[in-house]
Protein backbone atom coordinates (compact mmCIF):
# COMPACT_ATOMS: atom_id res chain seq x y z
CA UNK A 1 0.00 0.00 0.00
CA UNK A 2 3.03 2.55 0.33
CA UNK A 3 3.97 2.85 -2.88
CA UNK A 4 0.89 3.61 -4.50
CA UNK A 5 0.60 6.20 -2.29
CA UNK A 6 3.91 7.53 -2.93
CA UNK A 7 3.33 7.25 -6.39
CA UNK A 8 0.21 9.28 -5.45
CA UNK A 9 1.95 12.17 -3.97
CA UNK A 10 4.47 11.99 -6.34
CA UNK A 11 2.63 13.08 -9.12
CA UNK A 12 0.17 15.51 -7.42
CA UNK A 13 3.46 17.26 -6.87
CA UNK A 14 4.97 16.95 -10.49
CA UNK A 15 1.35 18.63 -11.32
CA UNK A 16 1.61 21.84 -9.06
CA UNK A 17 5.06 22.43 -9.87
CA UNK A 18 6.20 24.71 -13.16
CA UNK A 19 8.06 22.44 -15.98
CA UNK A 20 11.42 23.55 -15.06
CA UNK A 21 11.56 22.10 -11.09
CA UNK A 22 9.04 18.82 -12.45
CA UNK A 23 12.66 17.13 -10.99
CA UNK A 24 12.41 18.21 -7.33
CA UNK A 25 10.60 15.52 -5.91
CA UNK A 26 13.22 13.27 -7.74
CA UNK A 27 16.28 15.40 -6.84
CA UNK A 28 14.96 16.00 -2.85
CA UNK A 29 13.57 12.93 -1.71
CA UNK A 30 13.41 13.63 1.96
CA UNK A 31 10.44 15.56 1.67
CA UNK A 32 8.22 11.74 1.35
CA UNK A 33 9.77 9.49 4.00
CA UNK A 34 7.14 11.34 7.07
CA UNK A 35 4.07 10.56 4.37
CA UNK A 36 5.60 7.28 4.21
CA UNK A 37 6.31 6.56 7.93
CA UNK A 38 2.64 7.82 8.45
CA UNK A 39 0.79 5.31 5.91
CA UNK A 40 3.23 2.80 7.30
CA UNK A 41 2.16 3.43 10.80
CA UNK A 42 -1.56 3.51 10.23
CA UNK A 43 -1.30 -0.13 8.23
CA UNK A 44 0.52 -1.00 11.34
CA UNK A 45 -2.06 0.11 13.13
CA UNK A 46 -4.72 -1.23 10.88
CA UNK A 47 -2.89 -4.39 11.28
CA UNK A 48 -2.81 -4.47 14.69
CA UNK A 49 -6.84 -3.31 15.11
CA UNK A 50 -7.52 -5.98 13.01
CA UNK A 51 -5.39 -9.09 14.88
CA UNK A 52 -6.68 -7.75 18.33
CA UNK A 53 -10.36 -7.87 17.06
CA UNK A 54 -9.44 -11.94 15.84
CA UNK A 55 -8.22 -12.50 19.36
CA UNK A 56 -11.03 -10.75 20.67
CA UNK A 57 -12.87 -13.49 18.71
CA UNK A 58 -10.83 -16.42 19.65
CA UNK A 59 -11.71 -15.09 23.32
CA UNK A 60 -15.23 -14.74 23.08
CA UNK A 61 -15.39 -18.45 21.88
CA UNK A 62 -13.27 -19.33 25.81
CA UNK A 63 -13.71 -18.53 29.06
CA UNK A 64 -12.36 -14.79 29.71
CA UNK A 65 -10.01 -14.55 31.57
CA UNK A 66 -8.75 -11.28 33.82
CA UNK A 67 -5.39 -11.18 32.93
CA UNK A 68 -6.13 -10.95 29.01
CA UNK A 69 -8.71 -8.71 29.34
CA UNK A 70 -6.37 -6.23 31.07
CA UNK A 71 -3.75 -6.74 28.24
CA UNK A 72 -6.49 -6.43 25.71
CA UNK A 73 -7.70 -3.02 27.56
CA UNK A 74 -4.22 -1.94 27.89
CA UNK A 75 -3.55 -2.54 24.40
CA UNK A 76 -6.38 -0.95 23.46
CA UNK A 77 -5.79 2.23 25.40
CA UNK A 78 -1.78 2.12 23.64
CA UNK A 79 -3.43 1.80 20.15
CA UNK A 80 -5.89 4.67 20.82
CA UNK A 81 -3.25 6.87 21.75
CA UNK A 82 -1.02 5.71 18.91
CA UNK A 83 -3.81 6.49 16.68
CA UNK A 84 -4.24 9.89 18.36
CA UNK A 85 -0.62 10.73 17.63
CA UNK A 86 -1.37 9.79 14.05
CA UNK A 87 -4.40 11.91 13.52
CA UNK A 88 -2.43 14.79 15.23
CA UNK A 89 0.47 13.64 12.74
CA UNK A 90 -1.48 13.60 9.79
CA UNK A 91 -3.17 17.04 10.32
CA UNK A 92 -0.01 18.73 10.72
CA UNK A 93 1.18 16.76 7.36
CA UNK A 94 -1.94 18.17 5.80
CA UNK A 95 -1.10 21.73 6.74
CA UNK A 96 2.35 21.36 5.40
CA UNK A 97 1.33 19.82 2.63
CA UNK A 98 -1.04 23.27 2.23
CA UNK A 99 1.72 25.62 2.84
CA UNK A 100 3.94 24.49 0.29
CA UNK A 101 1.61 24.02 -2.23
CA UNK A 102 0.96 28.07 -1.54
CA UNK A 103 4.85 28.51 -1.21
CA UNK A 104 4.80 26.69 -4.65
CA UNK A 105 1.84 29.23 -6.13
CA UNK A 106 3.78 31.95 -4.39
CA UNK A 107 7.09 31.01 -6.27
CA UNK A 108 5.18 30.02 -9.89
CA UNK A 109 3.94 33.92 -9.61
CA UNK A 110 7.13 35.09 -8.56
CA UNK A 111 8.81 33.32 -11.71
CA UNK A 112 6.27 34.64 -14.18
CA UNK A 113 6.72 38.25 -12.95
CA UNK A 114 10.60 37.84 -13.28
CA UNK A 115 10.19 36.18 -16.56
CA UNK A 116 7.56 38.65 -18.12
CA UNK A 117 9.88 41.87 -16.44
CA UNK A 118 12.72 40.35 -18.35
CA UNK A 119 10.95 40.04 -21.73
CA UNK A 120 10.53 43.58 -21.83
CA UNK A 121 14.30 44.52 -20.89
CA UNK A 122 14.96 42.22 -23.36
CA UNK A 123 12.31 44.09 -26.00
CA UNK A 124 13.88 47.47 -24.30
CA UNK A 125 17.26 46.50 -25.02
CA UNK A 126 16.29 45.33 -28.42
CA UNK A 127 14.78 48.61 -29.20
CA UNK A 128 17.51 50.85 -27.59
CA UNK A 129 19.92 48.47 -29.90
CA UNK A 130 17.70 49.30 -32.26
CA UNK A 131 17.93 52.84 -31.99
CA UNK A 132 21.85 53.27 -31.70
CA UNK A 133 22.09 51.24 -34.55
CA UNK A 134 20.06 53.74 -36.94
CA UNK A 135 21.83 56.53 -35.06
CA UNK A 136 25.23 55.58 -35.99
CA UNK A 137 24.10 55.10 -39.45
CA UNK A 138 22.62 58.52 -39.17
CA UNK A 139 25.56 59.96 -38.14
CA UNK A 140 28.18 57.96 -40.56
CA UNK A 141 25.86 59.63 -43.56
CA UNK A 142 26.03 63.04 -42.12
CA UNK A 143 29.85 62.60 -41.40
CA UNK A 144 29.62 61.45 -45.22
CA UNK A 145 27.89 64.36 -46.26
CA UNK A 146 30.22 66.69 -44.39
CA UNK A 147 33.28 65.70 -45.77
CA UNK A 148 31.84 65.60 -49.20
CA UNK A 149 30.83 69.24 -48.82
CA UNK A 150 34.36 70.22 -47.38
CA UNK A 151 35.94 69.01 -50.28
CA UNK A 152 33.65 70.92 -53.03
CA UNK A 153 33.80 74.04 -50.75
CA UNK A 154 37.62 73.41 -51.21
CA UNK A 155 37.37 72.78 -54.40
CA UNK A 156 35.07 76.29 -55.43
CA UNK A 157 37.53 78.11 -53.12
CA UNK A 158 40.11 80.01 -55.92
CA UNK A 159 36.38 80.43 -57.80
CA UNK A 160 35.34 82.27 -55.34
CA UNK A 161 38.35 84.64 -54.63
CA UNK A 162 38.40 85.27 -58.47
CA UNK A 163 35.23 86.33 -58.27
CA UNK A 164 35.46 88.92 -55.53
CA UNK A 165 38.33 90.32 -57.16
CA UNK A 166 36.23 90.67 -60.11
CA UNK A 167 33.99 92.47 -58.57
CA UNK A 168 36.21 94.74 -56.93
CA UNK A 169 37.89 95.87 -60.70
CA UNK A 170 33.76 96.04 -61.65
CA UNK A 171 31.45 99.40 -61.69
CA UNK A 172 28.80 100.02 -58.83
CA UNK A 173 25.96 98.13 -60.86
CA UNK A 174 27.38 94.98 -60.98
CA UNK A 175 26.96 94.55 -57.03
CA UNK A 176 23.05 95.89 -57.20
CA UNK A 177 22.44 92.94 -60.24
CA UNK A 178 24.66 90.81 -57.68
CA UNK A 179 22.04 91.31 -55.05
CA UNK A 180 18.97 90.85 -57.33
CA UNK A 181 20.28 87.77 -58.24
CA UNK A 182 20.46 86.98 -54.57
CA UNK A 183 16.90 88.23 -53.89
CA UNK A 184 16.11 86.59 -56.90
CA UNK A 185 16.97 82.80 -55.87
CA UNK A 186 16.02 83.50 -52.29
CA UNK A 187 12.49 84.13 -53.79
CA UNK A 188 12.75 80.78 -56.10
CA UNK A 189 13.38 79.27 -52.70
CA UNK A 190 10.92 80.49 -51.01
CA UNK A 191 8.43 79.47 -53.80
CA UNK A 192 10.05 75.90 -54.09
CA UNK A 193 9.32 75.67 -50.16
CA UNK A 194 5.83 76.61 -50.58
CA UNK A 195 5.47 74.37 -53.41
CA UNK A 196 6.77 71.40 -51.18
CA UNK A 197 4.16 72.37 -48.72
CA UNK A 198 1.07 72.62 -50.68
CA UNK A 199 2.15 69.23 -52.41
CA UNK A 200 2.01 67.47 -48.65
CA UNK A 201 -1.33 69.61 -48.14
CA UNK A 202 -2.18 67.95 -51.75
CA UNK A 203 -1.28 64.12 -50.40
CA UNK A 204 -2.77 64.80 -47.12
CA UNK A 205 -5.97 65.60 -48.49
CA UNK A 206 -5.79 62.60 -51.14
CA UNK A 207 -5.10 60.57 -48.06
CA UNK A 208 -8.57 61.62 -46.64
CA UNK A 209 -10.33 61.54 -50.12
CA UNK A 210 -9.40 57.16 -50.07
CA UNK A 211 -9.89 57.56 -46.42
CA UNK A 212 -13.68 58.84 -46.74
CA UNK A 213 -13.96 56.64 -49.83
CA UNK A 214 -13.23 53.86 -47.65
CA UNK A 215 -15.32 54.82 -45.54
CA UNK A 216 -18.29 55.12 -47.45
CA UNK A 217 -17.55 51.73 -48.97
CA UNK A 218 -17.66 50.44 -45.53
CA UNK A 219 -20.81 52.13 -44.82
CA UNK A 220 -22.59 51.21 -47.78
CA UNK A 221 -22.01 47.51 -46.98
CA UNK A 222 -23.01 47.93 -43.56
CA UNK A 223 -26.03 49.52 -44.95
CA UNK A 224 -26.78 46.74 -47.62
CA UNK A 225 -26.03 44.40 -44.69
CA UNK A 226 -28.88 45.76 -42.76
CA UNK A 227 -31.30 46.60 -45.32
CA UNK A 228 -30.76 42.61 -45.61
CA UNK A 229 -31.84 42.12 -42.15
CA UNK A 230 -34.18 44.23 -42.42
CA UNK A 231 -35.82 42.58 -45.40
CA UNK A 232 -35.67 39.02 -43.77
CA UNK A 233 -37.40 40.69 -40.97
CA UNK A 234 -40.47 42.12 -43.08
CA UNK A 235 -40.69 38.55 -44.52
CA UNK A 236 -40.85 37.33 -41.04
CA UNK A 237 -43.36 40.09 -39.88
CA UNK A 238 -45.77 39.15 -43.13
CA UNK A 239 -45.50 35.70 -42.47
CA UNK A 240 -46.47 36.63 -39.16
CA UNK A 241 -49.10 38.32 -40.02
CA UNK A 242 -50.62 36.23 -42.65
CA UNK A 243 -50.43 33.30 -39.78
CA UNK A 244 -52.35 35.24 -37.13
CA UNK A 245 -54.70 36.80 -39.91
CA UNK A 246 -55.73 32.79 -40.90
CA UNK A 247 -55.95 32.57 -37.08
CA UNK A 248 -58.68 35.39 -36.73
CA UNK A 249 -60.55 33.98 -39.30
CA UNK A 250 -60.64 30.75 -37.72
CA UNK A 251 -61.19 32.55 -34.32
CA UNK A 252 -64.21 34.64 -36.21
CA UNK A 253 -65.57 31.40 -37.90
CA UNK A 254 -65.86 29.29 -34.64
CA UNK A 255 -67.46 32.29 -32.85
CA UNK A 256 -69.78 32.13 -35.77
CA UNK A 257 -70.72 28.95 -34.88
CA UNK A 258 -70.84 29.39 -31.39
CA UNK A 259 -73.11 32.34 -31.61
CA UNK A 260 -75.23 30.05 -33.83
CA UNK A 261 -75.56 27.05 -31.59
CA UNK A 262 -76.21 29.37 -28.63
CA UNK A 263 -79.42 30.86 -30.54
CA UNK A 264 -80.05 27.79 -31.57
CA UNK A 265 -79.90 26.52 -27.89
CA UNK A 266 -81.36 29.93 -26.86
CA UNK A 267 -84.52 29.29 -29.04
CA UNK A 268 -84.88 25.46 -28.43
CA UNK A 269 -84.93 26.56 -24.68
CA UNK A 270 -87.73 29.01 -25.35
CA UNK A 271 -89.81 26.71 -27.23
CA UNK A 272 -89.82 24.31 -24.53
CA UNK A 273 -90.54 27.03 -21.79
CA UNK A 274 -93.57 27.58 -24.38
CA UNK A 275 -94.67 24.32 -24.86
CA UNK A 276 -94.39 24.11 -20.60
CA UNK A 277 -96.41 27.24 -20.32
CA UNK A 278 -98.83 25.70 -22.78
CA UNK A 279 -99.36 22.76 -20.63
CA UNK A 280 -100.28 24.68 -17.50
CA UNK A 281 -102.46 27.30 -19.54
CA UNK A 282 -100.30 30.03 -18.04
CA UNK A 283 -98.98 32.90 -19.97
CA UNK A 284 -94.81 33.06 -19.60
CA UNK A 285 -93.97 34.87 -16.74
CA UNK A 286 -90.33 35.51 -17.57
CA UNK A 287 -88.44 37.67 -20.50
CA UNK A 288 -87.56 36.08 -23.83
CA UNK A 289 -83.66 36.31 -23.08
CA UNK A 290 -83.67 35.08 -19.34
CA UNK A 291 -82.47 31.37 -20.84
CA UNK A 292 -81.54 30.01 -17.37
CA UNK A 293 -84.95 30.94 -16.06
CA UNK A 294 -86.92 29.05 -18.90
CA UNK A 295 -84.43 26.47 -18.53
CA UNK A 296 -85.55 26.11 -14.87
CA UNK A 297 -88.81 26.43 -15.26
CA UNK A 298 -88.46 23.10 -17.95
CA UNK A 299 -86.33 21.48 -15.56
CA UNK A 300 -88.85 21.77 -12.44
CA UNK A 301 -91.73 20.66 -14.94
CA UNK A 302 -89.95 17.39 -15.92
CA UNK A 303 -89.39 16.95 -12.12
CA UNK A 304 -93.16 17.55 -11.91
CA UNK A 305 -93.92 14.99 -14.36
CA UNK A 306 -91.51 12.33 -13.44
CA UNK A 307 -92.68 12.49 -9.96
CA UNK A 308 -96.39 12.11 -11.37
CA UNK A 309 -95.61 9.49 -13.69
CA UNK A 310 -93.60 7.57 -10.74
CA UNK A 311 -96.76 7.75 -8.43
CA UNK A 312 -98.87 6.31 -11.16
CA UNK A 313 -98.02 2.52 -10.69
CA UNK A 314 -98.80 3.24 -6.88
CA UNK A 315 -101.84 4.67 -7.45
CA UNK A 316 -103.27 1.91 -9.68
CA UNK A 317 -103.29 -1.14 -7.59
CA UNK A 318 -104.25 1.02 -4.74
CA UNK A 319 -107.54 1.88 -6.72
CA UNK A 320 -108.30 -2.02 -7.78
CA UNK A 321 -107.98 -2.83 -4.19
CA UNK A 322 -111.59 -2.33 -3.12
Amino acid sequence: MAVPWEEHFRQALQEKLPNPYRKIPEQNADHFPPVLRLLEKRRELADADQGLRAQKEVSSHRSPDKENIVVFQTTMAALKQRREQLEQKEQELKGSLVRFDKFLQDAEARRSCALRRAAEERHQASRQEAEVLRLRAQLGELQRERARLQRRLRRLEPCARLLGQVLEQLPQEVPELVARFDALADTQAALRLTERQRLGELEEARARLQRLRDTGQDELLRQGQRRAQLLERLEEARERRLHWESKWVQIQNTAAEKTLLLGRTRMSALNLFQLVCQHQRQPPALDIDDTEGQLEQVKLFILDLSAMLASLPQAKPAALAP
